[in-house]
C-alpha cells in the first residue's frame, strides 16, 4: 500500500467553541467560567481528547502540542484557523498564554514508559515533557485549573519500580491537588484492547487532614494499582467510588471495517500474504487454517513481533484489534487477517478502521497512511474520555461548586484564594 494513501473523509466536523466578548469578560473568576466548562489541552495531538469532552458538556480554551503533521491534523477536522492551539514546545511555552480553565488534560508522551520503549521514565527525552505540564499549572498560581486529567500507558505505575508515579503524585500534590487514579481499558466501548492510566487531580481550597482511603480492589483499580495506593499513604489521595463501563457497549472488530473487493489494491499479493502466514507460529497458523477452511468470510487482526531473534507474526481473533500503536520502522502497523471459504487475505488496516477503533468514527482524515496511524495510534479513546468527563470530571466540578461559600449577597466565592 502507497504511504501517501489518503483516507476519504466522512464528513467534516464543525466545531467553533469560541467565548464572545462578554462570556471572556464574566470569566473573572473560576465560578463565573464553571458553567461553561472550559479547558486547556495539553499534549493534544490531533484532539481526541477534545472530543471526547465536547460531547459532553466541555469547550476548548487552549491546546498545544509540538509535533507539526499532528497539528496540521488537528486543525484539519476542525475546520478552523484555531488561535487557540499554540504548536509549540512545553518546556519553551509561557504560562501567560493559558487562559484561566476548569480542566487542564494532559496526554504526555508514553516513549520512555511504556514496557516496549527505553524506560527511561520521566527523566526520559520524552517524557520528561511531565515536567513542562507541571511548571505550567505552578507557574498558573492563582489560576490553577480546578481539575487535571492525566492519561497515559500502564508501564507509568511500573516505571523505576514505581518511583516514578510516586514522583508524580507527589509534585501533584506539592500544586495543591488531591488524587486518584485508575485504569480503563478501550474495549468496554470499542473492539480495541486498549488499556490506559489514568490520574485525576482535585484542586484543594485548604489542606484539612486527607480523606480516609476506602475502595475496593476492582476491574478500574487492578491488584497493581491498589497496591500502590496503599503502600503510599503519605500521597494525598481522594479516591472516587466508580462505576464498572457496561461490556455490551463494545461492537465487533467486524464493525469498524471498510469493504474492499479481493481485487482491490489495499490486499497485498499472493506472495506477501503467504509470507505472513509462514511467519505464524504452529498453533496461531492452525487457528489461520481454520479460518481458510469455515464455510463463512472470518476476521483477525496481526502483529510482528520479534521473537527469539525471529520476527514472528502473531494472530488474534477474540473480536478485538489489538492496541493501536504508532508505525516506527515499520513496526506496530496492525494487519488485518480475512479467511474462509478456501481463500485468505492481508491488508494493513486503514487510517478510517484507525478512526473508528478510537470512537472517532466521522473524523476528518487528510494526511497519507504512516502520518494518520501515528496521530491515531497517540491518541485517546473518545468514548473512554465521554465516559470519564460523565462519570467523575462533571460530578467533580458539580462538587466543587456547590462546597464554595456564598458571599454576603448569596452569590459563591471563587474556589482560588
Amino acid at each position: 500500500m502507497n504511504n501517501q494513501h489518503l483516507a476519504q473523509p466522512q464528513g467534516r466536523a464543525s466545531h467553533t467553541g469560541k467565548l464572545n466578548k462578554q462570556q471572556n469578560q464574566d470569566c473573572v473568576s473560576a465560578i463565573n467560567c464553571t458553567k461553561n466548562k472550559k479547558f486547556a489541552e495539553f499534549f493534544s495531538g490531533i484532539g481526541l481528547m477534545r472530543l471526547g469532552l465536547e460531547k459532553e458538556g466541555w469547550s476548548v480554551a487552549f491546546a498545544n502540542d509540538i509535533d507539526e503533521q499532528k497539528v496540521r491534523m488537528y486543525k484539519a477536522h476542525f475546520a478552523e484557523e484555531d488561535s487557540r492551539l499554540v504548536h509549540e514546545d512545553i518546556h519553551k511555552l509561557s504560562a501567560e498564554s493559558v487562559p484561566m480553565v476548569e480542566l487542564a488534560t494532559a496526554s504526555f508522551p508514553c516513549n520512555d514508559l511504556s514496557l516496549a520503549g527505553s524506560r527511561n521514565g520521566l527523566s526520559g527525552e520524552h517524557s520528561s515533557a511531565f515536567w513542562g505540564f507541571i511548571r505550567i499549572i505552578e507557574e498558573l498560581k492563582d489560576r490553577k485549573p480546578l481539575i487535571i486529567l492525566i492519561e497515559n500507558v500502564p508501564g507509568f505505575l511500573t516505571s523505576h519500580e514505581g518511583a516514578d508515579f510516586r514522583t508524580a503524585m507527589l509534585a501533584l500534590n506539592r500544586l495543591g491537588y488531591s488524587v486518584d487514579t485508575f485504569m480503563l481499558d478501550a474495549s468496554y466501548f470499542v473492539p480495541q484492547s486498549r488499556q490506559r492510566l489514568f490520574v485525576v487531580g482535585r484542586l484543594e481550597r485548604k489542606i484539612d487532614k486527607a480523606p480516609a482511603l476506602i475502595f475496593s480492589e476492582s476491574v478500574l483499580r487492578p491488584r497493581a494499582l491498589s497496591n500502590f495506593i496503599l503502600r503510599n499513604p503519605d500521597i494525598r489521595w481522594n479516591i472516587r467510588n466508580l462505576p464498572v463501563p457496561p461490556s455490551n457497549l463494545r461492537k465487533n472488530l467486524t464493525s469498524v471495517l471498510e469493504r474492499f473487493p479481493s481485487y482491490s489494491p489495499e490486499w497485498w499479493n499472493q506472495d506477501r500474504t503467504r509470507y505472513l502466514l509462514n511467519q505464524m507460529s504452529p498453533r496461531h497458523r492452525e487457528i489461520a487454517e481454520t479460518m481458510i477452511n469455515g464455510k463463512q468470510w472470518s476476521y483477525g487482526t496481526v502483529f510482528r513481533r520479534v521473537r527469539n531473534s525471529k520476527s514472528m507474526a502473531e494472530l488474534r481473533v477474540d473480536g478485538l484489534a489489538g492496541c493501536l500503536r504508532t508505525p516506527r520502522g515499520g513496526s506496530g502497523r496492525q494487519i488485518l487477517f480475512k479467511a474462509g471459504k478456501g481463500k485468505y487475505f492481508a491488508r494493513l488496516l486503514t487510517p478510517r478502521e484507525c478512526a473508528r477503533l478510537m470512537g472517532a468514527d466521522e473524523y476528518f482524515i487528510e494526511a497519507g497512511l504512516n502520518q494518520a496511524l501515528f496521530g491515531f495510534g497517540d491518541a485517546v479513546c473518545v468514548p473512554v474520555i465521554r465516559w470519564i468527563a460523565r462519570n467523575y470530571l462533571n460530578p467533580v466540578l458539580d462538587d466543587l461548586e456547590q462546597a464554595l461559600p456564598e458571599d454576603l449577597h448569596g452569590q459563591k466565592q471563587p474556589l482560588y484564594a
